[in-house]
């Protein structure tokens, strides 16, 4: 067995190739006296030839610092993934620079600049394309990386963590057809977000299964923030059959609605239900308050945060795909048509 080219090197993977137990990889990187010359000689030519990290081997003891990376602050969400982070970060004494990249190359580089300068134990990506350069350099710098609901398809070596979309979508789309609804406005996620499409998936596969067609005139485009839902609720309520339910891919988005739904004089529910997606804490709050899918986000940066300090400490992981479940959460802005 040998070390594939371009994947993360782990102590196993080296004692593995070695013909020798992890504990004994890990005497050698300790530099304990317990080890014959000739095993000392072979599994520190493995360490050299693989770009072993021997930062990560003291990291066994105690990791010191993880990098967490967003393409903007500027959404609630990014607070509840935060949070689920820093719970497992504090318990485990490591501390956390969280950073906002925002899509342009210039901030990457800077921000590749800052993490040299700080040799990080790990990255936590959200919600981001990973560009061909900075995969590259951080795979030089053989820096364990996790990323939480990926934009795209990831490549294969890199963990993800992500929720069940599609399936949060076709309960969201079930729940209204349960209440009679059946002309079912939807207000979409940004195109290029995998989450995006797998939520308008699950809400296509609601209707079909109802045997209800697909009504264009009642998709709107949206981008996950409140001025969108607005725009959303406002274009759906002019069509010349409008919608019984709004179903907004996000709950900012359906805050929006609200919105829409008020300036038009209407009521939630009594005019028109509304569901959302991702269930933040002031979903409750509302008036009405909200339902909505949940979407366990500190949840999903709590099991992001324990992967990468696995990884950064040299251990191997069960799986590389994780998906964790969503479901509906029914308040009070739903009811029957």
């Amino acid at each position: 067995m040998t070390v594939g080219e371009g994947r993360r090197v782990t102590i196993t993977a080296i004692a593995a190739e070695a013909g020798v137990s992890v504990p004994t990889v890990s005497r050698v990187l300790n530099g304990r006296s317990d080890v014959s010359p000739q095993t000392r000689e072979r599994v520190e030519e493995l360490l050299r030839q693989h770009g072993y990290r021997r930062r990560a081997a003291r990291s066994r003891v105690s990791a010191s610092l993880i990098d967490l990376v967003f393409n903007d602050l500027d959404s609630p969400w990014a607070v509840e993934i935060i949070r689920g982070v820093e719970d497992v970060a504090h318990a485990a004494g490591v501390g956390t620079v969280v950073s906002a990249i925002h899509q342009r190359s210039t901030s990457a580089r800077q921000w590749l600049q800052n993490l040299r300068a700080r040799a990080t134990d790990g990255v936590i990506f959200v919600v981001s394309d990973l560009s061909p350069p900075l995969l590259a350099e951080l795979r030089r710098l053989n820096i364990p990386m996790v990323v939480v609901d990926p934009a795209g398809v990831p490549a294969m070596d890199i963990p993800t963590i992500g929720a069940t979309n599609w399936a949060g979508g076709l309960s969201a789309t079930e729940h209204l057809l349960s209440l009679g609804h059946r002309r079912i406005g939807f207000i979409a996620g940004p195109k290029r977000l995998l989450c995006s499409r797998a939520r308008l998936d699950g809400y296509r596969a609601g209707l079909e299964a109802a045997g209800i067609d697909v009504a264009e005139d009642l998709l709107f485009q949206g981008d996950f923030y409140h001025e969108s839902g607005f725009a959303g609720g406002a274009a759906l309520l002019e069509v010349d059959d409008p919608p019984t339910a709004i179903f907004a891919a996000s709950d900012q988005m359906a805050f929006g609605v609200y919105e829409a739904v008020r300036r038009r004089g209407l009521r939630v529910p009594d005019d028109i239900s509304v569901v959302g997606f991702d269930d933040l804490p002031e979903a409750r709050w509302a008036s009405p308050p909200l339902t909505t899918v949940r979407q366990p986000l500190a949840e999903m940066g709590l099991l992001a945060a324990r992967t990468v300090l696995r990884l950064a400490q040299g251990e191997d992981i069960e799986t590389p795909r994780v998906e964790l479940a969503t479901h509906l959460v029914v308040r009070d802005s739903t009811a029957q048509a």
